[in-house]
Order: C-alpha cells, then sequence, then structure tokens
C-alpha cells in the first residue's frame, strides 16, 4: 500500500508476503529514496477467564519515501 503525504513525499507498507529490500526496492523502482522508517505492533485480544490479555502477533512496518531528483 503507497499513499502521499504531501507534495514530494509518499509511504510505503511493507507487504505480508514481501521483504524490507523489496519494499525499498520498489520505492527506489518508482523514484522515491526512504527518509524515515516506522515500527508498529500488532495485538490479539486473549481472553483467558476473566482477563483480557493483548498478546503480540506481528509488527507493520512503514517507510517514507522523499521523492528523488
Amino acid at each position: 500500500m503507497c499513499f502521499f503525504v504531501g507534495k514530494n513525499k509518499m509511504v510505503f507498507e511493507v507487504q505480508k508476503d514481501e521483504s524490507i529490500d523489496e519494499c525499498l526496492n520498489r520505492m527506489k523502482q518508482q523514484g522515491y529514496m526512504p527518509i524515515r522508517r516506522m515500527e508498529e505492533p500488532i495485538f490479539q485480544e486473549v481472553v483467558k477467564g476473566n482477563e483480557t490479555l493483548y498478546e503480540p502477533v506481528g509488527r507493520k512496518i512503514v517507510f517514507e519515501g522523499k521523492i528523488m531528483e
């Protein structure tokens, strides 16, 4: 997934079946260079008895890219 965040910037999300290198190559092919990497944990809600726990099950990696001139 890609979307614009400004005139010269775009955000690229690393897909489930894609490595970080493949995402960076995709950015380069579209004419962008990475300027920032962001990670967010993905949690799953687990109910054990009367208690609700949140367990990490993955992560979402996103790169912000600036257009190469």
